[in-house]
């Protein structure tokens, strides 16, 4: 009577058992490890505000960076802590180990104080190197014309800005 219930125990160790395929399959969790709703950042330097984020869902990542999948919305301010440019993007992501960051959808710009607004679907910045750049098509609402093109190399305030395919008609400074 033993010997029955010893290979029952044995076979029921085999059975449970995994095998190292199963093991080989399993995937590391690659989604977020917070989540933050409804959130309000600002960073300030020498007790002056600089940057205000406001967003309705902030995701963070192991890897460190951090995904904004319902929009974000960015407001810089000069050394006097003037309200200087407005950034908005439907979506964007945060790269933390190449330090840049990614707005996708309707992403708008606003120089409040050249009245100047950017408009194009993907744009990148590099805080850094206080710049941004895209390959997409572009429109610069200027207070007396509009200009268009593909592709855009500016200062992260819009004060300095290079298209890259310029198109439709412009003034030219003699």
């Amino acid at each position: 009577m033993k010997l029955p219930i010893k290979i029952v125990f044995i076979a029921f160790l085999f059975s449970c058992g995994n095998t190292d395929k199963e093991l080989e399959t399993v995937k590391p969790y690659e989604g977020p490890t917070e989540e933050m709703a409804d959130m309000v950042l600002y960073r300030s330097e020498s007790a002056t505000k600089r940057v205000k984020l406001v967003t309705p869902l902030l995701q963070q990542f192991a890897n460190g960076n951090q995904e904004f999948p319902k929009g974000v919305y960015l407001e810089f301010y000069n050394e006097e802590g003037q309200l200087k440019t407005t950034l908005k993007a439907n979506e964007a992501k945060y790269f933390k180990e190449e330090d840049h960051w990614r707005g996708r959808g309707d992403v708008v710009i606003k120089n409040v104080e050249t009245k100047e607004q950017l408009n194009t679907e993907e744009l990148f910045w590099k805080p850094s190197e206080e710049r941004m750049y895209t390959e997409k098509f572009v429109k610069i609402t200027l207070p007396d014309q509009v200009l268009y093109g593909t592709g855009l190399d500016a200062k992260q305030d819009l004060s300095e800005y290079t298209i890259k395919q310029p198109e439709g008609e412009f003034y030219l400074d003699e």
